[in-house]
């Protein structure tokens, strides 16, 4: 049975001396991104909690798995294309350097996502949803039901985080303004 590091410095200690300067570098590197950020380990890897969770990184046999979340890898999708990646996950090669500005301002991005999740709720129309159609629509920037009339009810619940349970309370908020869903 696999043995978890306690802490971050003993999961670095138990690579190679290579793999251990890298994961030095990447952990330097959100540190000084994240200077607020909690570290632990998570998951058995070393990660970043501020408000909610930020990333984390993991050493492979041929990578450095780096994983800031889905949104950190939308937002930087284009800076990100030379590496494998997945929904969440970018692996950096071992015989690379690490792109140490890409990492932090992804980290920094995170950090700033992360704040706003963190804010109370919405007052009016938004305060009757769940926080994930909250966060949704906000994210799309609809913020007033005026905003919410511009789109049809399919665009909404293409929407990742806006259910089926959402459009009753989203049609009478409309209905109460006189308004509709787009056509």
């Amino acid at each position: 049975m696999e043995r978890k590091a306690p802490n971050v410095d003993a999961y670095i200690a138990g690579f190679p001396t290579a793999v251990q300067q890298l994961l030095n570098e990447m952990r330097k590197i959100i540190r000084k991104a994240a200077p607020k950020a909690e570290e632990k380990i998570s998951y058995g890897i070393p990660a970043y909690r501020q408000n909610g969770n930020l990333v984390y990184f993991a050493a492979f046999k041929n990578h450095i798995g780096f994983y800031p979340t889905p949104s950190g890898i939308e937002k930087f999708k284009k800076e990100l294309s030379s590496y494998k990646q997945s929904k969440g996950t970018v692996q950096f090669p071992l015989d690379q350097p690490l792109p140490a500005d890409l990492i932090s301002r992804i980290v920094k991005f995170r950090i700033a996502e992360d704040a706003e999740r963190a804010k109370p709720a919405p007052a009016g129309f938004l305060s009757s949803l769940s926080q994930p159609a909250q966060r949704a629509l906000m994210g799309k920037g609809i913020k007033t039901v005026k905003q919410l009339a511009r789109y049809s009810e399919a665009d909404i619940l293409a929407l990742h985080g806006v259910g089926p349970s959402s459009i009753p309370r989203l049609r009478e908020a409309l209905a109460a303004e006189g308004l509709q869903f787009k056509n």
